[in-house]
């Protein structure tokens, strides 16, 4: 078995060690990660790299294997003050023995880069098993889902969470209903919803030429973009693509934890693929109404898509599933239609279509994004942090 390492990755070396001998004044923020910086560009990436702007980030990615590879560090920098360290270790090593390598290389690593203060950063409770003995200034867990929901999950996430809990300093949430939940497990919890960037997506707004893979299709068009896994409501869009034929349904994301044979397969359902996030606006510029076909079930109790305020920023109306999140933060817009069942999906979409619709579209998304923006999301979490120390 391989799991090739993530592109651009390189040995962390020696000399720079040599170079950085000298301990910093810039506290280190150490983020363990159990999602990719290279995968989807989402919470941890907005934070990150603001957060970059004050400490030295380093985020620290689960271990890729390879056969007969030696135990290093795959180095990375993909923005100014991240740097990106993935453990590559090799194929059929004992968990317990994962646990031990991934401590022995980040102490060493810790060791030969030596920073005045520690600040961790925990965006999954499971890093604990390599990384309790370390003693941070600052504590924080970015909770930004219930991770013991989601399909896959290790049995022993919930008693690590517990340990977590009661280890860290501060707690922020991905959204409010997650908040309402944590709040009673921690003193120190603060919702922190996912944010957006506005420039990036407004470029929605203005006519922009087609990618290539979407230029042939038809309009109208609906869609989304983000990861397709057990959270999307498969037999909705299906359901949606079989009654309305002529609308062309646009999914943009890697396909995860699902088998894609699982996925309906339509003349009018178009998967994309993955794209890069700077890729996204020319996509959403060519859509008519954007959707987010979330199953509800355990893994979308307290999510708070990310997707909601990146689509209005571009523009477009969207339809959705009942989301707590996306019912108490947008419900009442007008640009943001609320959906139980296919038929009133179907119905909703009729709606958003229609040109009484598009005349008001842009006033309302502006006034639901009216104060968001990833800059005041991460400056509310530093001045928690700085508070600490």
């Amino acid at each position: 078995m391989t799991d090739v390492a993530p592109p651009g990755l390189t040995p962390a070396s020696r000399s720079d060690a040599l170079r950085d001998s000298a301990p910093t004044r810039r506290p280190l923020m150490l983020c363990l990660s159990h999602l990719r910086w290279g995968f989807v560009y989402q919470r941890p990436q907005h934070v990150m790299s603001r957060l970059a702007q004050s400490y030295d980030v380093l985020f620290f990615e689960e271990p890729v294997f390879a056969d007969n590879a030696k135990p290093q560090l795959l180095s990375s920098q993909p923005t100014q003050g991240v740097t990106v360290l993935v453990p590559q270790l090799p194929a059929g090593v004992p968990h317990e023995r994962v646990i031990a390598l991934q401590r022995e290389l980040l102490d060493t690593y810790l060791a030969e880069h030596p920073h005045d203060e520690l600040l961790l950063w925990y965006l999954t409770p499971m890093s604990l098993a390599f990384t309790e003995h370390l003693k941070g200034q600052v504590t924080i867990f970015d909770c930004m889902d219930e991770l013991s929901a989601f399909m896959g999950a290790p049995p022993e996430l919930i008693d690590r969470e517990q340990q977590l809990l009661a280890r860290a300093d501060v707690v922020f949430t991905g959204g409010h209903s997650l908040w309402e939940a944590k709040r009673h497990q921690h003193a120190n919890a603060h919702s922190m919803p996912s944010s957006v960037d506005i420039a990036h997506f407004a470029k929605a707004r203005d006519l922009l030429p087609d990618p290539a893979d979407q230029a042939g299709i038809s309009r109208p068009r609906l869609g989304f973009f983000g990861v397709i896994d057990e959270r999307f409501d498969i037999q909705l869009v299906d359901e949606l693509a079989r009654q309305r034929p002529q609308w062309q349904v646009v999914l943009i994301g890697p396909v995860v934890k699902i088998d894609p044979q699982t996925l309906p397969r339509r003349a009018n359902i178009h998967y994309l693929g993955a794209k890069q996030y700077n890729e996204l606006p020319q996509y959403l510029a060519g859509w008519d109404v954007a959707l987010m076909p979330f199953a509800i079930n355990a893994s979308t109790r307290f999510i708070s898509p990310t997707k909601t305020p990146e689509y209005l920023a571009g523009g477009r109306p969207v339809v959705s599933t009942p989301i707590a999140d996306v019912i108490s933060g947008y419900g009442a817009s007008g640009v943001v239609a609320i959906a139980d069942t296919p038929a009133a999906f179907i119905a909703a979409v009729e709606q958003a279509l229609s040109a009484e619709a598009r005349d008001s579209v842009l006033a309302q998304a502006d006034a639901a994004l009216n104060g968001m923006s990833w800059d005041k999301t991460c400056a509310a979490m530093k001045e928690q942090i700085e508070c600490l120390r």
